[in-house]
């Protein structure tokens, strides 16, 4: 029974392709969704994985790999929306908006006009890992490496000015480009994490580990070590799921992280000593 449930599917080499992707993003989502969190950037996820599509979808239609059209999307986006914040005092949710919902349509209005039948819409809506390609993974790879070395590099500043932002301007430390950082740091997460849960969801993989964690644990360290892992056991068991009961994989992976955070939420209620003295 147990070799059945948990070691035939691994005897397929798309599915061990699939579990590596899954503990990779499970990895990468959580360590930036902390990020997040604590810089409330939670909308902002959202909108970039929404404004990504464009870019998404002229790499589809002229035959190449998804990732070459998104991630430099992405980052334009990202540094758009702070340049837009900071130089015009524009607000950030309203930089958002605008941003979101223009680039979006235009990534619909190119569908139709040259996307045809060649574009699968709802794997880009709702993702489909157990059908990437071996470039996908040496991409996805290289990229959530690159983007755990980079964080861990600039890790105290980059918790310094997500708890005290001006004191840390103050202190010396360049606020305004570890922001730049963190934005473009976060577009190249969404863009990796795009082929497992898609468009819709990729904002549940990045927040909701972490928002399980917080409820959990107080050091912001000790946050990011448990969100990642329950990001990995969050993909890697919604993975298995969706494999044996013929779902798709994105929606599956955000039900099992989403079932986490309120087994989280209930743990912190009933052992709650506040909820206990009101009573």
């Amino acid at each position: 029974m147990i070799y059945d449930l948990v070691i035939v599917p691994l005897t397929y080499n798309f599915y061990l392709q699939a579990t590596l992707v899954c503990i990779l993003i499970g990895i990468v989502c959580p360590l930036l969704g902390a990020f997040v969190i604590n810089r409330e950037l939670g909308f902002m996820g959202d909108a970039m994985a929404h404004s990504v599509l464009p870019g998404m979808i002229i790499a589809f239609s002229i035959g190449i790999n998804p990732f070459i059209g998104a991630i430099p999307n992405a980052i334009f986006i990202a540094l758009l929306i702070g340049f837009l914040v900071r130089r015009f005092k524009i607000s950030t949710d309203t930089s958002i908006g605008i941003i979101f919902s223009f680039l979006f349509s235009i990534g619909l209005v190119i569908m139709s006009i040259i996307g045809g039948t060649k574009i699968n819409l709802e794997e880009i809506l709702i993702g489909q890992v157990l059908s990437i390609s071996n470039v996908d993974v040496i991409i996805t790879s290289i990229l959530s490496v690159i983007v755990i070395s980079i964080t861990l590099i600039f890790y105290r500043p980059l918790v310094y000015i997500g708890f005290d932002y001006y004191g840390a301007t103050v202190s010396g430390i360049p606020s305004q480009k570890l922001d730049y950082l963190l934005l473009i740091l976060l577009s190249i997460v969404i863009v990796v994490s795009l082929q497992l849960v898609g468009i819709i969801l990729v904002i549940g993989l990045l927040i909701t580990p972490s928002a399980a964690a917080s409820l959990l644990v107080k050091r912001f360290k000790n946050v990011i070590i448990l969100g990642i892992i329950i990001g990995i056991t969050s993909s890697v068991l919604g993975l298995y799921i969706s494999f044996h009961s013929d779902l798709p994989s994105g929606p599956t992976i955000c039900i099992v992280s989403t079932v986490i955070f309120c087994i989280s939420l209930l743990k912190k209620f009933i052992f709650s000593r506040k909820y206990f003295i009101q009573l």
